[in-house]
C-alpha cells in the first residue's frame, strides 16, 4: 500500500517551522498541494515575519511540489477567512486541514495575566475553530475532509505553568468530540495528534540532551496517516515522539450505582469511594449518549 496525495489540497497551519514545517513537506513529497500558513512570529504570539512560510514553500517547490505561502493569523475571523480563501482561490477545494498553530506564554496560574491566558487559548483553541469552521463547508460539499487537531501530553494531563496551554490543548478534544459524530456522513474524518517533539515550543521543556531523539520527523508520520483516504477512523487520539505511537482514551470506571429511588448522603459515598474510583473494567464510550445510557440501565434494573 502505498499513500500518497495526489490531486489534494491541504492547509497546514504554523508550519514555518517545527511539526507544521515538516508536515507541510511530506503531504507536498507526496503530492498534495499545501497552503504553508505562518505569521512568522515569536514563540509567544509577537511579531511576524514572512519569511519562514516563503522558506517552506521554496522547499517545496524547489523539491518539484506545490505549495502557497500565507501569514494570516488565525486567531482572528477575518485571518481564518483569508487563510481558507488561499486554498480556494489557488486550487479551489481544501480536502485536509492540519491545525497546528500554536504559541506559549507560560507562567504558573497565580502569576499568569489575563492577556496571557487569552492570547494562547486565542491561537491553539479559537484558530483551531476558526479554521475547521471555514473549511468545514468546503469538505461537507466534496463529501470528503480529513482534519487535525493538536493536543499535547500537558493538554491530556496537566503541566506546571501551563494553565493556558493545556486548557486550549483540551478544549480541542472536545471539538473533535463533535465534529467526529457531524462530519461522519460526510466522509470527514477528525483525529487528534499528541506530540512530543523536539521543536521550539519544545525546546523550552525537554532537556538538550533529549532534544536530537525528539526530531519532528518521527512524529509526521502520524498525521501522514490519518490525513490519508486510507485511515477512515475518526475520533482518535494519538500519541506520537521519538519512534513511539499509542492511542488515547479517556474512559470510566464501572462505578458503584444507588437505588435511584433513594437518597444517597456524601457519607454513602465515602464508603464506596474505593468502588467508584476503581479503573479496573473501565471502558471508552463513543459518544456521551452511551455513557448517559449507561446510567438508565442502573435505572431499569
Amino acid at each position: 500500500m502505498s499513500i500518497r496525495y495526489d490531486d489534494r489540497v491541504a492547509v497546514v497551519t504554523g508550519a514555518g517551522n517545527g511539526l507544521g514545517r515538516r508536515h507541510a513537506l511530506f503531504l507536498a513529497s507526496r503530492g498534495a498541494s499545501v497552503v504553508v500558513n505562518d505569521i512568522g512570529g515569536a514563540i509567544d504570539g509577537t511579531g511576524s515575519d514572512a519569511g519562514p512560510a516563503q522558506a517552506v514553500v521554496d522547499e517545496i517547490t524547489n523539491a518539484g511540489g506545490t505549495a502557497v505561502a500565507n501569514t494570516d493569523d488565525i486567531s482572528s475571523d477575518d485571518g481564518a477567512k483569508a487563510l481558507v480563501a488561499t486554498a480556494k482561490d489557488n486550487w479551489g477545494r481544501c480536502d485536509i486541514l492540519i491545525n497546528n498553530a500554536g504559541i506559549l506564554r507560560d507562567k504558573s496560574f497565580h502569576n499568569m495575566s489575563h492577556d496571557d491566558f487569552v492570547a494562547v487559548v486565542k491561537v491553539h483553541m479559537l484558530g483551531t475553530v476558526r479554521v475547521t469552521h471555514e473549511v468545514w463547508p468546503l469538505m461537507r460539499q466534496n463529501q470528503y475532509g480529513r482534519v487535525i487537531m493538536t493536543t499535547s501530553a500537558a493538554g491530556l494531563y496537566g503541566n506546571f505553568g501551563q494553565a493556558n496551554y493545556t486548557t486550549a490543548k483540551m478544549a480541542v478534544i472536545g471539538l473533535m468530540n463533535t465534529l467526529k459524530q457531524e462530519g461522519r456522513k460526510y466522509n470527514i474524518t477528525v483525529n487528534t495528534l499528541a506530540p512530543i517533539a523536539g521543536t521550539r515550543m519544545g525546546g523550552t521543556i525537554f532537556p538538550d540532551d533529549v532534544m536530537p531523539l525528539l526530531r519532528p520527523e518521527l512524529v509526521t508520520p502520524a498525521v501522514a496517516y490519518l490525513v490519508s483516504e486510507q485511515c477512515t477512523d475518526t475520533g482518535r487520539i494519538i500519541v506520537a515522539g521519538a519512534g513511539h505511537f499509542a492511542n488515547v482514551e479517556m474512559v470510566e470506571s464501572k462505578g458503584v450505582d444507588f437505588p435511584a429511588a433513594d437518597d444517597v448522603s456524601p457519607e454513602m459515598l465515602a464508603e464506596a469511594w474505593a468502588g467508584i474510583t476503581d479503573m479496573s473494567g473501565a471502558e471508552p464510550f463513543a459518544e456521551a449518549m452511551a455513557a448517559v445510557q449507561r446510567v438508565f440501565a442502573n435505572l431499569n434494573a
